[in-house]
């Protein structure tokens, strides 16, 4: 198993667990300090782990991910496409050229990447799934967040287009859609809303009818389920994991 942003919350959380259910994982994140300390976390565990640094939105630096995953691993079974950030907020008539850049560069330029250079050797075997990062963000519009929003549907539709031209080859691509997830990179965010965080958390989990925070690893089982066998029907779809916030209307009467 291959997974990306491996040193963020749910990259982190879906390495443990697939770790555990017995894959060997490549952790592969730009943070080399966060990284070694998720490696280091997992294999004094016992999981069998390995670690590579790596800007997932360089495309040089992507292909040596993907071929170091096939050396290390000799083939990549699931692939968890998830790196990403969050970047500033700010009105769209005000937001800086080059953070939009950047966001894209990374979001939605990084996906794929990943998608370019991972899909050949399933495609080559017949084998294999994906899943990409989007977002609640994807089906809905986020004020201030004009980057990160069009780079998630974006995600959406790098989902779809690669779904339905590697299916007849034996391998499926979906992609789950987080809602408030408890994650440094939400944390970030309610850093530039909300004068107290545990606030903006609290306000922010009223989003969902189960009116709370999601938690990292409620993200990640969903991801290891998409990437198992038992999944094997499901392709080209987007998973909502939050709390039913783009479901339902709210009704507390």
């Amino acid at each position: 198993m291959l997974v990306t942003g491996a040193a963020g919350s749910i990259g982190f959380a879906t390495c443990e667990i697939l770790a555990r259910e017995g894959a060997k994982v490549m952790l592969v994140d730009i943070n080399e300090g966060g990284l070694e300390e998720r490696v280091k976390a997992l294999s004094d565990a016992g999981y069998d782990v390995v670690g590579h640094v790596a800007d997932c939105a360089d495309e040089a630096q992507v292909i040596g991910y993907a071929e170091a995953a096939l050396d290390r691993l000799g083939q990549v079974d699931g692939f968890f496409n998830n790196a990403g950030i969050e970047g500033d907020l700010a009105p769209t008539h005000e937001y800086d050229i080059a953070m939009f850049d950047k966001v894209l560069h990374v979001n939605l330029r990084g996906m794929f990447l990943g998608l370019r250079y991972v899909l050949p050797d399933m495609v080559r075997r017949g084998a294999g799934a994906v899943v990409n990062t989007a977002s609640i963000g994807s089906e809905r519009g986020l004020a201030g967040a004009c980057a990160y929003n069009a780079a998630k549907h974006g995600a959406v539709g790098l989902t779809r287009t690669a779904a339905s031209e590697v299916a007849q080859k034996g391998v499926r691509v979906n992609c789950v859609m987080p809602g408030v997830i408890e994650t440094p990179l939400l944390v970030g965010m309610l850093e530039q809303m909300f004068d107290d965080v545990q606030t903006g958390m609290d306000k922010l989990g009223e989003v969902a009818t189960l009116n709370r925070v999601g938690q990292p690893a409620e993200v990640g089982n969903v991801v290891s389920f998409l990437l198992s066998e038992e999944a094997s029907y499901v392709n080209g779809a987007k998973w909502e994991v939050d709390g039913g916030a783009l479901a339902t209307i709210r009704n507390d009467l």
